[in-house]
């Protein structure tokens, strides 16, 4: 028996589905194929080939979801993600637009046109250009947290 990836969770594909359903919600596109069950969808976010982020609402949001290509992009394994507040991925000094923008998604329930500079956990920078950030929200309208997308960055 092999040991289940943290993706695999009920938690984690329930999740998955609210990031799909969410985006598709304000973005009115498709993040994925929506084909298959949830399981499969679940998949294919996580082992796809572009970035997708998400944190919960909270004061200091802490990731909750990262798949393969952004856990490869920070250089964290699973565990290190889910207790790293998303605001550790920005330098100090670009921390204050990140906030700004975070705002922004809230306010309007998605900005599709973020660009700026993050850091990995070992001090790589890179520019992420056009990403997407989106409220998650579950089907009767409560906000759940933030997905963030993006499939174009550049090391520094």
């Amino acid at each position: 028996m092999t040991k289940q990836s943290e993706w695999e969770s009920p938690e984690k594909l329930q999740w998955s589905q609210y990031l799909l359903d969410s985006y598709v919600h304000w973005i009115k596109q498709e993040l994925i194929p929506r084909e298959g069950t949830p399981y499969e969808q679940a998949a294919y976010l996580f082992n796809c080939p572009f970035v997708v982020l998400s944190h919960k609402v909270q004061d200091d949001p802490i990731f909750n979801y990262g798949n393969r290509t952004a856990l490869d992009l920070w250089e964290m394994e699973w565990n290190q993600l889910m207790q790293t507040p998303s605001r550790l991925t920005a330098e100090p000094v670009n921390r204050e637009e990140r906030a700004l923008m975070l705002q922004q998604a809230k306010e309007h329930g998605y900005i599709s046109d973020y660009s700026g500079v993050r850091i990995s956990s070992t001090g790589k920078r890179f520019y992420v250009d056009r990403a997407v950030i989106w409220n998650v929200v579950t089907p009767d309208g409560v906000t759940l947290g933030q997905g963030a997308t993006f499939s174009t960055w550049q090391f520094l």
